[in-house]
């Protein structure tokens, strides 16, 4: 029986260096970043021909606006 207590003395030390990595979320942050990225960079190459026009549009919008201003 102290066998078995011995294994599990030793398992109960290695466990919290164990413990604290699995814990550890310290990097968790720039993972999450780096995917928002990714979703976002795949967004703006799927609806490319709409958001040029939309940004067109608006900076269209804008020159008009100063032409009428300047004029």
């Amino acid at each position: 029986m102290k066998e078995s207590q011995g294994t599990v003395n030793s398992r109960e030390e290695a466990l919290p260096g164990l413990r604290a990595f699995w814990e550890d979320e310290s990097g968790v942050g720039v993972v999450e970043i780096i995917l928002i990225m990714v979703v976002l960079i795949a967004l703006i190459v799927i609806f490319r021909d709409q958001l040029t026009e939309i940004v067109e549009k608006i900076f269209g919008g804008i020159q008009s606006g100063v032409d009428s201003i300047v004029k």
